[in-house]
């Protein structure tokens, strides 16, 4: 995610970019949607390893804490598997990126969040 034009957040911006060294994805593992400033956990439901791209559904998210409108926020996820499907693909720098099927079938490169894979974790912008 470049800052300032795709995202807003210096840490989503960073954690967009923490590729070197993440596990290998498998169905199940949790993901990160990564956003202008806000975060919302993922599951990837599907890994295709022939086209080298994954697939996840945005998880529920409710807030267990009661810091109110604060930065310390903490949440519990259970799966949602009636969520919108989502194909991230990597790019060249190992930076996972949104696609879509266009028309004829093919994967094309689509406007959207960006991706962490290997953990789960929620924060909702208070300030916009």
């Amino acid at each position: 995610m470049k800052l300032g034009s795709e995202t807003g957040s210096l840490m989503n911006h960073l954690y967009s970019r923490m590729v070197v060294g993440e596990p290998m994805p498998y169905v199940g593992m949790g993901a990160t949607l990564l956003s202008w400033t806000d975060r919302d956990p993922a599951t990837i439901v599907e890994v295709n390893l022939a086209k080298k791209y994954i697939v996840v559904q945005r998880d529920e998210a409710v807030r267990v804490d009661s810091n109110g409108m604060s930065e310390s926020q903490e949440y519990e996820f259970t799966p949602n598997p009636n969520a919108p499907r989502m194909i991230y693909k990597k790019n060249r720098k190992g930076i996972w990126k949104r696609h879509e099927f266009n028309e004829r079938g093919r994967l094309v490169l689509a406007h959207g969040q960006g991706l962490r894979i290997g953990g789960r974790d929620k924060y909702y912008d208070f300030s916009f």
